[in-house]
């Protein structure tokens, strides 16, 4: 065999590796931003994002959107009726209600919560506010359980899950419940914006 031909075959492996270390590099790559992206995807979302429209029916088949709510600081409570967390906060919630509920928090007026539930028994869902005395209006469901819509858009995978957006509607904390909740209403009644 000539010099010629051995060059060119070994010319030949090396653009053969080149090729095989590009694709595997780019397989890398791509698997690598897919796992990023998925990570930002299950952090959710963040103090300051714009809360993202939800609108789902209340008990009667109503729709209720979030942004009915605009103007008022808003708590978006998701929870069940056979999540015992969610049942063991929800007396502390009606507390903050009947407290905060008609309160002047700067440009805000008042405080409502709007309450997603991740029920599929409608039943369970409509006893469940009877019997905590859940006495505000915002309760909507689509009754599909984990595969709710509205824990999707959120990306909520455990519950209780709570998001305090203002007044315009962003997201001002996240994940709050009992005494911590409590507080930072407190302060922003205390914080005249």
């Amino acid at each position: 065999m000539s010099k010629f031909h051995t060059f060119v075959k070994i010319n030949l492996k090396v653009k053969k590796i080149k090729v095989l270390f590009l694709t595997a590099f780019l397989a890398f790559a791509s698997l690598a931003f897919l796992s990023y992206k998925q990570k930002l995807q299950s952090v959710g979302l963040s103090v300051g994002d714009v809360a993202p429209e939800l609108a789902f029916p209340n008990p009667e088949g109503k729709i209720i959107k979030l942004s009915d709510y605009r103007g008022k600081i808003v708590l978006i409570d998701f929870w069940a009726s056979w999540c015992r967390p969610c049942r063991m906060e929800n007396p502390n919630l009606v507390k903050l209600y009947k407290n905060y509920n008609d309160v002047k928090f700067g440009k805000a007026n008042g405080f409502e919560i709007f309450s997603v539930s991740l029920d599929q028994n409608k039943a369970d869902w409509v006893n469940a506010i009877k019997a905590d005395g859940l006495l505000w209006t915002g309760h909507v469901s689509d009754l599909k359980f984990w595969k709710s819509e509205a824990a999707r858009i959120y990306n909520v995978n455990s519950i209780p899950m709570t998001y305090l957006i203002d007044e315009k509607g962003v997201i001002i904390a996240r994940g709050l419940k009992g005494q911590a909740l409590e507080r930072a209403l407190e302060g922003l009644r205390n914080n005249q914006r």
